[in-house]
């Protein structure tokens, strides 16, 4: 059976953005449902502003991190290593903290996921209650099963339907809440709420969106996809997609908060509250699309975050990227123990989201002031140094990332 020509363009048009999809995936998960859905109900679209610089500097970072993993030909954590003097140190420090913070958001992810489902099952079956702990081990189980005898190709093709349905999702709901545009129009204009909390928000909008593993993430998944020198236009085109998907599904769901919870003046403090105030707006069925949305945005996180540790590995010491290796198995394994974190701690999922993501953006300096060194090093970059416009955007990013680890550190203490 022949393939229709709309297919085939839809087929060529999502193999093309490859990294983008992947990097939708991972960014656009429970985590930033969760950040971005708190920020909603807390603020309104108060902090859009804060979501549009996080993608305008994930954008600049994307093209960055891919254009010096282009031209080298190595990927980002082993270029510090061999351009640095101290490299292997940065590196290290890099790989501890990327790993830190993903356990931390692996915990909250499958904690979510968890919590969605069983509502699921709950409307679905009458009011059947299913204990998280058995459906935690039904996803870990399925996952392990894919990365035991899975390759990327695979990853990514299951990512982008993940992706797809989720997208979808949000925008049926969105449409369903109908929220005020002028309110997300004011939302643009850049202000600070004085409330306890606000600036620990700032900062969760710039970790789960202008995330330091997605940039050492993007230098692998760019190098895996096999691309090179010739491909510096197609990797800008996929930077562009990868972040404007992200600013369009974030600010959705942002505003999807803002017009329920925020208007009803309710606080998110558990994902299941959300899934409630869906049934009075389009019954059961806005409620199951809610889920699917969420749960889609959770299960593609949970690839990346557990397949963050044996890349990382491997982006250090320069060798091939081989997720079927022993050391690799063990990795996985072992990070798809800490998915059973939240049936053991007190802290709620989305409270441990929130605290995870503030915590990326301290590690975001250390990304982001490197590779700003490399590309303008012409005995490594030769002719592909950065523009003067690049390089505004890259100081932007460093001030940003000064800026929110501030905030950060100062709502944590």
């Amino acid at each position: 059976m022949k393939k229709s020509p709309l297919r085939k363009k839809i087929i060529i048009a999502l193999s093309a953005i490859g990294p983008g999809l992947f990097l939708i995936g991972y960014n656009i998960g429970t985590g930033s449902v969760t950040t971005m859905a708190k920020t909603g109900a807390e603020h309104g679209m108060g902090l859009f502003w804060a979501l549009i610089l996080s993608c305008i500097f994930t954008y600049i970072l994307m093209v960055t991190y891919g254009k010096v993993t282009l031209v080298t030909g190595r990927t980002a954590l082993f270029n510090f290593k061999s351009e640095f003097k101290y490299g292997w140190l940065l590196s290290l420090y890099i790989i501890a903290a990327l790993i830190i913070g993903e356990l931390l958001a692996l915990m909250g992810v499958m904690g979510i996921v968890a919590d969605l489902v069983q509502e699921g099952i709950r409307l679905a079956f009458d009011g059947l209650v299913v204990p998280t702990f058995w459906i935690i081990l039904f996803f870990s189980i399925i996952l392990y099963f894919l990365l035991w005898y899975g390759r990327y190709q695979l990853f990514e093709k299951i990512l982008t339907v993940l992706v797809v349905l989720m997208g979808i999702s949000f925008i049926v709901v969105f449409i369903m809440v109908k929220p005020d545009l002028m309110a997300i129009a004011q939302g643009a204009i850049p202000s600070i709420p004085d409330t306890p909390g606000s600036l620990g928000l700032i900062a969760a909008i710039t970790g789960t969106t202008c995330s330091a593993a997605v940039f050492i993430m993007r230098s692998t998944v760019v190098a895996e996809k096999g691309w090179g020198i010739n491909d510096l236009k197609r990797e800008k085109k996929d930077a562009m997609v990868s972040a404007s998907m992200m600013l369009l599904l974030s600010g959705v769901i942002m505003a999807v908060a803002a017009g329920t919870l925020y208007v009803s003046g309710l606080k998110l403090e558990n994902t299941v509250e959300m899934i409630a105030l869906f049934e009075p707006i389009g019954g059961k069925a806005a409620a199951f699309m809610l889920i699917i949305g969420i749960a889609g945005a959770g299960l593609s996180t949970i690839f990346p975050i557990v397949l963050i540790a044996p890349w990382l590995v491997s982006d250090y010491r320069g060798t091939p990227r081989n997720i079927h290796s022993p050391l690799s198995r063990w990795l996985i394994f072992i990070a798809l123990l800490f998915a059973f974190g939240t049936v053991f701690l007190e802290e709620r999922p989305p409270a441990l989201m929130v605290f995870s993501q503030a915590f990326q953006a301290c590690i975001l300096p250390a990304v982001a002031i490197p590779v700003f060194i490399l590309i303008n090093k012409k005995q490594l970059m030769h002719t592909y140094t950065a523009s003067t416009q690049l390089n505004v955007g890259i100081v932007a990013v460093i001030l940003f990332s000064l800026i929110t680890t501030y905030f950060a550190v100062s709502d944590f203490f």
